[in-house]
């Protein structure tokens, strides 16, 4: 499924500026709606028919391929919609907010 049609199901708020995955481990990581909602980002829960393995991510994971791995989030558990940005578990530890990997846009 493409969070974009994730998103046209729930409608988040005009103000949703950005959207912010919270893992089962605790991880969180952070993205800004314009990509988030792009049609390649995927949330994957199977593979093959079958519920995506937890060694792979599963429950549910993201797939964002135009950004760096980081912002891929595993084992997501919450999805949010938020009106500003709030910085994931890398983010806050001086890694980028964009993560564009054709412009070294690695730390912040």
């Amino acid at each position: 499924m493409r969070l974009l049609d994730l998103a046209a199901l729930v409608q988040p708020k005009e103000t949703a500026t950005h959207v912010l995955c919270y893992g089962y481990d605790t991880y969180t990581t952070n993205l800004p709606l314009e990509e988030a909602l792009k049609p390649d980002v995927l949330l994957v829960h199977t593979v093959d028919g079958q519920p995506l393995p937890l060694e792979h991510g599963g429950p549910l994971r993201m797939i964002t391929p135009q950004l760096y791995a980081w912002k891929g989030s595993k084992w997501i558990k919450r999805i949010e919609f938020l009106p500003a940005n709030k910085q994931g578990f890398w983010e806050e530890r001086g890694y980028s907010d964009t993560a564009y990997p054709w412009r070294n846009d690695r730390y912040s």
